[in-house]
C-alpha cells in the first residue's frame, strides 16, 4: 500500500514536470524572434499608413532580411533570440504612437526622439515593465505623465514636449533604479519637493524651462548634476540643502525666484564645476566661501542683486574660465578687481550701469580672454583703441551702449575675433578697411549707428563672414562686388571650434544671441519654438559656432531641406545705390539678404535664383524690369517682399510656385501689370499685398481704390520689431490727413497723365516720374537723418 503512495507521488512529480515544460514551451512559442517580427510589421504598417510621404528607415524592414535582428533600428539579444531594442528617433514620424509596444516584451531600449509625435503617452507603455532606456525628447507629445510600471528604467528622457500636470503619478513610482531623469522644456507644474526623495540612485535631473512652483527640493545635493532653471521655484535656499558629503558637479538655480542670501554651507560642494544662480532675487555679498572650490570652471552669478564687492576669494579659483556678474546694478566705473582674474577665458559684465572703467581696471590686459561682453551698459565717450591689445578675443560684444567717434582700425589686429558687435551706439565716420583683416570673422554687427561712407572692398577678405548687419545707419555707394566673396570657407573656423576643449557657453541672455542671429522679418527661433529658452539659445549658439545648421534651407528648385548652415545680409536702412552684383549668385551660403530702404536701381540679377533664400527683402528701392521669372524657381522661400520698387511687365505666374510663402509683398510697383490668381499660395493674400498696383487685376478684391504708398522711413522703435530695431515704421513726420487731401485734388490730374502718357506710347516717360517720387523720398529721408545724427 505503501509502495502504491510512492508510486502514485512519483507519477504526479513527472506529470506535474511535463506539465510545466508544456507550458514553458507553449510561452516560447508564444513569445519568440517570429512574433517580435509580426509586431515589428504591425509598427510599420501602423507608422506607413500615418506617414503615406518623407518616411523613414523603417520604410526597408524585411525587404533586403527576413531577420528583424538586421533591419535598420533594430537591437536584439546577445543571441539572437529577441528583440530588446528599437531605435527610430529622427525618422519624420508623425501622428500618434504605436500602441502595442508592450508586446515586445522583452524590450529594454526606445528611441523615439526627434519626430513630431502627437497626443498622450499610451497606456500600453506602462506595461513595457523590462524598458532600461526611453527617449521620447523632442516631440509634440501632451497631456499628464503616467509611466508608473515601467518600474526599471535607468534613463528617462521626455524633454521638449507639451506635458503637463504635476509629477505623482510617475514619481516616485519609476525611481527603483531610474540614474537619469530629463523632463526639461515641457508645460509640468506642481511641487517637486518630494517628488524625487525615493530615487536613491538618481545622479542627473533636470527640470528647468517648465512652470514648476513651491519651495527647492533640498535633496538635490545628493545628486551629480541638478537643473531646475527657468521655472516659479520661490522661497530661500535651506543651509541644510548642502550636505557635507555633496556630490554636486553641476547646480543650475537660474531663472526662479529664491530669494535671501547665498548659505555659505555651498563650498560643501567642493566637486562643483559649474555654478549658475542667475536671474533670482538673491541679495547680499557673495559667499567668501565660494573661493574653497577649486574645480569650479563657470560661475554665474547675474541677474540679482549682490552687493558691489567682489571677494578677493574668488581669484584662488586658478580654474575659473567663465565668469558672468550681469545685470547686478553695479554702476559707476568697472572694479579694479575683474583686471586680476588672469585665468578668465569669458568675463560678461552686461545689463549692469557701468559708465567706465575699461582701460582702468586693467580687464585689456587680461591673457586668456576670448570673450568679453560689456553690452547694455552707460559707456560713453570712444571705443577704447587699448582692446586691440586682447589678441586672444574671439567675442567681442558693446552693443547698447553709448559710445561715439570712429571704430579704430587697431580692432583689424584682433586675428582671432570671430564676433564683433558694436551695434545700437553713436558711431559715425567709415567702416575702417582694416576691418578685412579679420579672416575668422563669421558675425559683423554694426547696425543702428550713423556710420557714413562705402562699405569697405576689403571686407571680401573674410572668407568665413556668415552673418552681416549694417542696418539703419548712412552707408552709401554701390556695394563691392568683392562681397560675393564672404562666407565662401568658415570650415576651419567652425571645425576649429568643434575641436575646442573649452567650454563654449554662449551669451546668457536670450536677447543677444536673437540680436546676433535675428534680422527683420524672420529669425530662426521662429521656424523652431515660440519663446526660446535660454537652454534653447546656448544649443543654437553652439550649433552656430559648430557650424551646423539650426534650420532647414534647400538649393535652387529643389523642395529638400538640409539643415546646412546658414548666413544673412542685412544692409536695410541706408542710402546704398548702383546695381546688385550679378556674382550675388555665388553666395550660396545664404539663406537671408534684406536689402530694403536704400537707393538701388537695375534690374534684379537672374543669377539670384542659386542663392538658397528663406527671406529676400528689395523693399523701397528703384528697381526696374521685369520680376525675374526664376524667383519661382526658388521653393524655400517663406518671405518675399518686392514692394516700393519701379518693376513693370507682367507679374510671373511662376511666384504661385513659392508654396512656402507666409509673407508675400508686391505691392506699389505702379507699372506691374497681370492677373493676380485666386488659387494656388498667391490666393491665400490679401488685397494688402498688391495695392498700388493699378494694372493688376484681381477676381477676389478691388485694387481701384488704393492709396498711395507710405514713404518709407529708417527710423526704427527698438520694441517694433526686435533688440535691433532693424524693421521699418511709418513715423516719419509726414501728415497722412494732407497726404489724403492731396490724393483727392490731384486724381483727375494723375488720370489724365496716365492717359496721356500710355496713348502716346511713352511709358519711359511715366518711369522716369515714378522714379523721381523715389528720389524725392529718399532725399527727404535723408535730409531729415541729417537733422538728427543719432537715429532712435
Amino acid at each position: 500500500m505503501l509502495e502504491d503512495h510512492k508510486n502514485e507521488a512519483q507519477c504526479f512529480r513527472v506529470v506535474h514536470i511535463l506539465l510545466l515544460l508544456m507550458m514553458a514551451g507553449t510561452a516560447m512559442s508564444e513569445h519568440s524572434l517570429d512574433t517580435d517580427k509580426e509586431i515589428l510589421l504591425n509598427l510599420k504598417s501602423f507608422l506607413e499608413e500615418r506617414n503615406p510621404i518623407n518616411r523613414g528607415g523603417y520604410e526597408k524592414w524585411n525587404q533586403s532580411s527576413s531577420n528583424p535582428c538586421d533591419w535598420y533600428g533594430i537591437s536584439c539579444s546577445p543571441d539572437g533570440a529577441r528583440v530588446t531594442g528599437l531605435d527610430l528617433s529622427d525618422n519624420r514620424i508623425s501622428g500618434e504612437m504605436f500602441k502595442s509596444f508592450s508586446a515586445l516584451n522583452q524590450l529594454q531600449y526606445l528611441d523615439l526622439s526627434k519626430n513630431t509625435l502627437q497626443g498622450k503617452i499610451p497606456d500600453d507603455l506602462r506595461r513595457c515593465h523590462n524598458l532600461v532606456y526611453l527617449n521620447l525628447s523632442h516631440n509634440l507629445l501632451e497631456g499628464a505623465l503616467n509611466l508608473a510600471g515601467v518600474t526599471s528604467l535607468e534613463k528617462l528622457d521626455l524633454s521638449t514636449n507639451r506635458f503637463l500636470g504635476d509629477l505623482r503619478l510617475s514619481f516616485p513610482a519609476v525611481c527603483n533604479n531610474l540614474v537619469v531623469a530629463n523632463l526639461s522644456i515641457n508645460n509640468f507644474t506642481g511641487r517637486i519637493d518630494n517628488c524625487f526623495d525615493g530615487c536613491r540612485n538618481l545622479q542627473y535631473l533636470d527640470l528647468s524651462s517648465n512652470n514648476f512652483t513651491g519651495y527647492l527640493w533640498t535633496g538635490f545635493s545628493r545628486l551629480a548634476e541638478f537643473s531646475v532653471s527657468e521655472n516659479y521655484i520661490t522661497g530661500p535656499i535651506s543651509a541644510s540643502s548642502f550636505e557635507e558629503n555633496c556630490s554636486l558637479v553641476a547646480l543650475d538655480l537660474s531663472e526662479n525666484n529664491i530669494q535671501g542670501e547665498v548659505p555659505m554651507q555651498i563650498s560643501n560642494c567642493n566637486n562643483l564645476v559649474v555654478l549658475n544662480l542667475c536671474g533670482n532675487n538673491f541679495i547680499g555679498p557673495i559667499p567668501l566661501q565660494i573661493g574653497s572650490i577649486l574645480t569650479l570652471e563657470g560661475l554665474l552669478l547675474g541677474g540679482n542683486s549682490f552687493s558691489r564687492v567682489i571677494p578677493e576669494t574668488l581669484l584662488n579659483l586658478k580654474n575659473l574660465a567663465f565668469l558672468d556678474l550681469s545685470r547686478n546694478n553695479f554702476g559707476g566705473e568697472i572694479q579694479d578687481i575683474f583686471g586680476r582674474f588672469t585665468q578668465l577665458n569669458s568675463l560678461v559684465l552686461q545689463g549692469n550701469l557701468y559708465t567706465g572703467g575699461i582701460v582702468s581696471s586693467g580687464i585689456h590686459r587680461l591673457p586668456n580672454i576670448t570673450r568679453l561682453d560689456l553690452s547694455y551698459n552707460n559707456f560713453s565717450s570712444y571705443l577704447p583703441v587699448e582692446i586691440s591689445q586682447m589678441l586672444s578675443l574671439k567675442f567681442l560684444i558693446l552693443a547698447h551702449n553709448q559710445f561715439t567717434g570712429t571704430i579704430p582700425p587697431e580692432y583689424g589686429n584682433l586675428s582671432q575675433l570671430q564676433a564683433l558687435d558694436l551695434s545700437n551706439n553713436g558711431l559715425i565716420g567709415s567702416i575702417p578697411p582694416a576691418l578685412g583683416n579679420l579672416t575668422s570673422l563669421l558675425w559683423l554687427m554694426l547696425a543702428n549707428n550713423s556710420l557714413t561712407g562705402e562699405i569697405p572692398r576689403d571686407i571680401g577678405n573674410c572668407g568665413s563672414l556668415f552673418w552681416v548687419n549694417l542696418a539703419n545707419n548712412q552707408l552709401s555707394g554701390a556695394v563691392p562686388h568683392e562681397l560675393t566673396n564672404i562666407g565662401r570657407n568658415a570650415s576651419p573656423i567652425f571645425e576649429s571650434n568643434r575641436q575646442s576643449n573649452h567650454m563654449i557657453a554662449g551669451p546668457t541672455e536670450c536677447l543677444v544671441t536673437q540680436r546676433l542671429l535675428s534680422v527683420e522679418g524672420y529669425t530662426p527661433f521662429g521656424s523652431l519654438y515660440t519663446i526660446p529658452t535660454r537652454k534653447i539659445c546656448r544649443r543654437i549658439w553652439n550649433q552656430l559656432l559648430k557650424g551646423y545648421g539650426v534650420y532647414p534651407v534647400c538649393a535652387m528648385g529643389s523642395s529638400v531641406r538640409t539643415y546646412q548652415i546658414s548666413g544673412y545680409i542685412q544692409l536695410s536702412g541706408n542710402q546704398l545705390t548702383g546695381e546688385v552684383p550679378q556674382d550675388i549668385g555665388k553666395m550660396k551660403n545664404f539663406s537671408v539678404l534684406h536689402l530694403g530702404s536704400n537707393e538701388f536701381y537695375g534690374k534684379l540679377p537672374t543669377e539670384i535664383r542659386n542663392v538658397p533664400l528663406v527671406v529676400l527683402n528689395i523693399s523701397g528701392n528703384r528697381f526696374s524690369g521685369q520680376i525675374p521669372v526664376e524667383v519661382g524657381n526658388m521653393k524655400c522661400l517663406r518671405s518675399l517682399d518686392l514692394s516700393r520698387n519701379n518693376f513693370s511687365g507682367t507679374m510671373p505666374m511662376q511666384l504661385n510656385n513659392l508654396t512656402e510663402l507666409s509673407n508675400f509683398n508686391i505691392s506699389f510697383n505702379p507699372l506691374l501689370a497681370g492677373r493676380i490668381p485666386d488659387r494656388g499660395q498667391l490666393g491665400t493674400f490679401g488685397k494688402e499685398s498688391f495695392m498700388g498696383n493699378p494694372l493688376l487685376h484681381s477676381p477676389l478684391f478691388d485694387l481701384d481704390d488704393q492709396l498711395p504708398p507710405p514713404p518709407p522711413s529708417n527710423w526704427q522703435d527698438e520694441n517694433d520689431i526686435g533688440m535691433d530695431g532693424d524693421g521699418l515704421n511709418s513715423g516719419n513726420g509726414f501728415s497722412w490727413e494732407a497726404l489724403l487731401m492731396g490724393y483727392g485734388c490731384g486724381m483727375v490730374f494723375g488720370v489724365a497723365v496716365f492717359y496721356i502718357t500710355f496713348r502716346k506710347g511713352e511709358p519711359n516717360w511715366f518711369a522716369t516720374m515714378v522714379d523721381g517720387i523715389h528720389q524725392w523720398r529718399a532725399q527727404k529721408r535723408n535730409a531729415s537723418r541729417r537733422g538728427d545724427g543719432r537715429k532712435i
